[in-house]
C-alpha cells in the first residue's frame, strides 16, 4: 500500500515537471539502506550525472547530505546552476531533505 501510494504521489508529479537541457531535473530515489541522485536530461533521455552513498560510512542522514554535496559539485563542473526538484514520490523529509539541503549548499538552485 505504501508503494502504491508513493507511486501515484511520483505519477503526479512527474506530469507536471521535466528537465530540459538548460534546466535540467534532480531526481531522487530512498530505499532502505541507500540514496541515489540523478541529473536527467528528459529531452535529451539521457543521465547527465549521478551519485550515492553506497560505499560510505556513516549516519545515514550524513549520507545523504554528501550525496547532495557531491551532485552539486559534478553539476557545477559543467555549468548546471539551476535544476527541477523531483522527490520521486517520497515526502520531503528526513534523507530526502537533507539530500537537497546539500545539493542547495553545494551551489545547485531549484
Amino acid at each position: 500500500m505504501k508503494r502504491r501510494s508513493r507511486i501515484k504521489r511520483h505519477i503526479k508529479v512527474r506530469k507536471k515537471i521535466l528537465g530540459t537541457e538548460n534546466m535540467p531535473r534532480l531526481a531522487i530515489f530512498r530505499a532502505n539502506k541507500h540514496i541515489y541522485a540523478q541529473i536527467i536530461d528528459d529531452k535529451g533521455g539521457k543521465t547527465l550525472f549521478s551519485a550515492s552513498d553506497y560505499k560510505q560510512k556513516g549516519v545515514k542522514k550524513e549520507r545523504a547530505y554528501k550525496v547532495g554535496q557531491d551532485i552539486a559539485k559534478k553539476a557545477l563542473k559543467a555549468k548546471i546552476k539551476t535544476v527541477v526538484f523531483d522527490r520521486g514520490g517520497f515526502l520531503y523529509h528526513g534523507r530526502v531533505a537533507q539530500l537537497a539541503k546539500g545539493a542547495r549548499e553545494g551551489g545547485l538552485e531549484f
